[in-house]
């Protein structure tokens, strides 16, 4: 028996269109999914961005921190009888900061200076630094915080970048 294999079919009436149909509905799932994909891809990597500039910030805060402990240690510049002859610098940068008065406590503050210059990618990271120098009402012993303020952008760029991030480090001594 022989069975006769018909070359084309004609679709029934109920099944035009589903072709058509599967086709758009398959295309919607997979650009659907695709967008999701990239929204994820585009939140992580500004997620990644705001590390590194964080990281950036704090950094800059540290290196500031440590400058002013150095400058305060071997030169005892933040005294009350600061030496006329020294100027400290931090990479390169005049720490320059107003004279303390000749009473205890008191606080100097420095200006805001950029660092890190030949940094990449971005470089010249702003730092400012508080020293407030005071006598232990108990054992009048003499006690020092430094404190510094790191930003991943440069001083001038702090009031109108949105993306100015502030990191701070403090030490106590």
């Amino acid at each position: 028996m022989s069975m006769k294999h018909p070359i084309h079919q004609s679709p029934k009436s109920g099944e035009r269109g589903f072709t058509l149909l599967l086709a758009a509905l398959v295309s919607s799932i997979v650009l659907a999914l695709g967008a999701s994909i990239f929204a994820l891809a585009q939140k992580e990597v500004t997620l990644s961005s705001i590390g590194r500039d964080s990281q950036f910030a704090f950094y800059a805060a540290d290196a500031a921190a440590e400058c002013a402990l150095y400058w305060d240690f071997r030169f005892d510049y933040f005294a009350t009888s600061t030496p006329p002859d020294v100027n400290p610098t931090c990479d390169g940068q005049p720490l320059s900061a107003s004279p303390p008065s000749d009473d205890y406590p008191y606080t100097m503050e420095s200006a805001k200076i950029n660092i890190f210059q030949d940094v990449e990618p971005a470089g010249n990271f702003c730092v400012q630094v508080f020293v407030t120098k005071s006598l232990d009402p108990i054992t009048s012993a003499l006690r020092t915080v430094i404190h510094a303020d790191g930003y991943s952008v440069n001083c001038a760029a702090i009031q109108t970048s949105s993306r100015a991030l502030q990191r701070s480090v403090e030490l106590h001594y």
